[in-house]
Formats: C-alpha cells, sequence, structure tokens
C-alpha cells in the first residue's frame, strides 16, 4: 500500500468542495483544524500536538487552496501540492497572522463559511477570529456542511488507508497472548499492545483503551491501573492505530485463563448484535436503523446510547449510530459497529468492527470475531 495520495485526490476534493460552494454561494472556505486542513491540502505531520501556533487553509471558490501558516511549516507544506503558501514568523503575538489571513481573504473574496456543525472547533484565539473578520471586512458564517458531507464519503484510495489500518491492528490482536497473562498489570499490557502495534507497522497509537474484570468492565475509557490481571477475568483492548493519516477503531475480549457460561453469552450476544447490524447496513437506510438492529439485540432502549460511528482521518466523525440520527448511509461511508451490553449491574462488555457501505453488502475492513470468546 503506497504512502500520500496522487494530486488528482486532492484535485477532486477541491473541485467538489467548489462546486458546492458555487450552489450555496460561498466565496472561500476557511479551515483551521487538523483533518480539514490535511484533507485539502495533504498536509500531514504531528506538529498539531503543539497549541502554540494556529494553521490556516483558505479554499476560494475558483482556483487551488492557499496556504497561510507558520513559517516553521513552510518546507513541509512545499512537498504537498499546494502552491500559494503565505508564512509568518509565528507565535507573534501582537499579530499572529491576523493580518496575513484577512489580506488573504479579502484578496479571494466572500462570503466565507467556516466549518461550525457538531465535532469541529475553531482552532485560533476568539479575539483573532473577530479580528480577522473585522479587518477583511468580509460576510462569516456556516460553511453549509460541506466540509463534512464531503469527508464523510471515502474514495478508494482512503478506504485502502483505513483497511491497512485495520490489517496492522489485526496482526497485533493476534499477539495479545504473548503480552496477557494471569499476575501482568493492565497497564503494562496497555504499553505492549501499543509496542505490538508499532511493530506490526502503525505510525503512531493515538488511542488505546480498555479494561478487565470477571464481570467485564465499568467503562471503555479509563486509563489502566495496576490492577494485574486474574485468572477468570475479561480483558478488553480497544484500540485507534494510525497508518498514513487514517485511523482503526476496533476492539476484542479475551478471556484470561478460562472463560465462564456468563462470559461466553454475553460475548455471543456481542457478535449476533453485530451481525443484526451489518445485515441492515446498507446505502439508503439510516443510522438510527442500523442502531435499532442492535439495540434489539442487546435491550436497553435509548439507554444503550451509540453503538457505532463514522471513522476516518480521525477516530470518530461525522454519523452516530443512536436512535436520533437520521444521517442516511451512502457508498463510501466507513463506519464502526459497537454495541454493549450490561453483564451485572455496573459492568458491561463491548464489541467493535469496522465496515464500509457498498453499494450491496458492506465490507469488513476488521477482520470480523467469531461467536467464541477467544481464552488466553
Amino acid at each position: 500500500m503506497s504512502r500520500g495520495f496522487p494530486v488528482a485526490e486532492y484535485e477532486g476534493r477541491v473541485a467538489r468542495a467548489q462546486a458546492r460552494m458555487a450552489e450555496e454561494g460561498l466565496g472561500a472556505l476557511l479551515l483551521t483544524t487538523e483533518p480539514e486542513v490535511r484533507y485539502f491540502s495533504g498536509f500531514l505531520t504531528r506538529f498539531w500536538e503543539s497549541p502554540s501556533r494556529p494553521w490556516f487553509l483558505v479554499v476560494p471558490v475558483q482556483g487551488k487552496p492557499i496556504a497561510v501558516i507558520p513559517s516553521i511549516g513552510a518546507a513541509l507544506m512545499e512537498s504537498t501540492w499546494v502552491e500559494d503558501i503565505r508564512t509568518w514568523a509565528a507565535p507573534d503575538p501582537d499579530d499572529d497572522g491576523v493580518s496575513l489571513l484577512a489580506g488573504t481573504l479579502r484578496e479571494v473574496g466572500g462570503p466565507v463559511g467556516v466549518p461550525s456543525h457538531m465535532e469541529t472547533h475553531l482552532r485560533m484565539p476568539l479575539a483573532d477570529f473577530a479580528g480577522v473578520q473585522a479587518a477583511s471586512g468580509l460576510a462569516f458564517g456556516d460553511d453549509r456542511g460541506i466540509v463534512a458531507e464531503l469527508r464523510a464519503v471515502k474514495s478508494a484510495a482512503e478506504i485502502g488507508k483505513i483497511a491497512e489500518s485495520c490489517d496492522v491492528a489485526a496482526r497485533a490482536f493476534a499477539r495479545v497472548g504473548e503480552i496477557a497473562a494471569p499476575g501482568v498489570a493492565l497497564s503494562r499490557v496497555f504499553r505492549d499492545f501499543q509496542r505490538l502495534l508499532l511493530e506490526e507497522g502503525a505510525d503512531w497509537v493515538p488511542y488505546l483503551a480498555g479494561g478487565a474484570g470477571p464481570d467485564g468492565y465499568a467503562d471503555v475509557i479509563s486509563p489502566a491501573t495496576e490492577v494485574p490481571l486474574a485468572e477468570g477475568d475479561i480483558l478488553m483492548l480497544d484500540t485507534g492505530a494510525v497508518w498514513d493519516g487514517y485511523f482503526c477503531d476496533y476492539d476484542r475480549n479475551f478471556a484470561i485463563g478460562r472463560a465462564s457460561e456468563g462470559q461466553r453469552a454475553a460475548h455471543g450476544r456481542l457478535i449476533e448484535a453485530t451481525q443484526a447490524g451489518l445485515e441492515v447496513a446498507r446505502a439508503g437506510v439510516r443510522a438510527d436503523e442500523v442502531w435499532q438492529a442492535m439495540a434489539a439485540v442487546t435491550g436497553g432502549g435509548e439507554g444503550a446510547g451509540r453503538l457505532g460511528h463514522g471513522l476516518g482521518m480521525q477516530l470518530t466523525e461525522g454519523l452516530s449510530l443512536t436512535a436520533k440520527d437520521r444521517t442516511v448511509l451512502q457508498p463510501g461511508m466507513v463506519i464502526t459497529l459497537e454495541p454493549g451490553v450490561e453483564t451485572v449491574p455496573g459492568r458491561i462488555m463491548v464489541h467493535e468492527e469496522n465496515i464500509v457501505i457498498t453499494e450491496g453488502a458492506p465490507r469488513v475492513l476488521s477482520p470480523l470475531a467469531g461467536a467464541e470468546l477467544p481464552v488466553i
């Protein structure tokens, strides 16, 4: 699997955005966050971990994107397909790109659309954003959902990268028996599982969660503790590993030493719910209908919560499989199926798979787990 994308991939993304911008009467899109900037430029770096500098990409209704970025990023941006790169020495407490960005937007023209839907944020100080609006003299508003609409449907090349990330995780999950055993602290398992992911080809592991206990786990987001695994425990590992900028996001459950009938039954029900979601997940079906198919197996009504979500450049993006999300599935959407069941009061087990919606039956990107609970 090759890294990066051909220029045609970015040209297509920009062309589709510009067609929608013209329909909506927008003169420019202003993008400020990592996935938005990367989606249209190919600018891939972990330097976004530093909050010291803002980064901007302007997509005009005609022509190629314009990068307005700190000078430290010029060399990397020059390696992308973006040609118009405007820089300043950041961070600058007096003018941290405000005048440069305002001038660029004046040159392009408005109105300016800024992604403003759920999951988005404005990655610049509010006062600086107000300064850009005032100095540019342009009208600002939301982007009419254009960026989210484009990102929701993945190209074949994007799906290939997610599939590669899933394959990396599959190889690491196959090696869990090397790192987990009675007496091993959960924190050690977490550290070692990240090592396995890196050994198997992950670029980095931004997300790893899980839990362990005889009746499952209390939640799926807590940090690992020093408590050692014990025979009879259920161990769950959930990873969001990245390959070439794209995430996988799925988990696996393991019984430590032995599995009880109750544990096996809970795992079997999770697989049954996942299969129910797979059978319903088709183009034209709504997200809430996929949720309903899984919730009917797991129980809990609306209290079952979110049972899956969109996946791609971010660990979670786009639609949610909930009782209230009416998003219509389209070919090219990559989603997770993530049912959960309560085993005893206060304890749960969850299961997750990654799939892509097609014109027919969905394609499974993570190797489907069987109904039998693995014992290590």
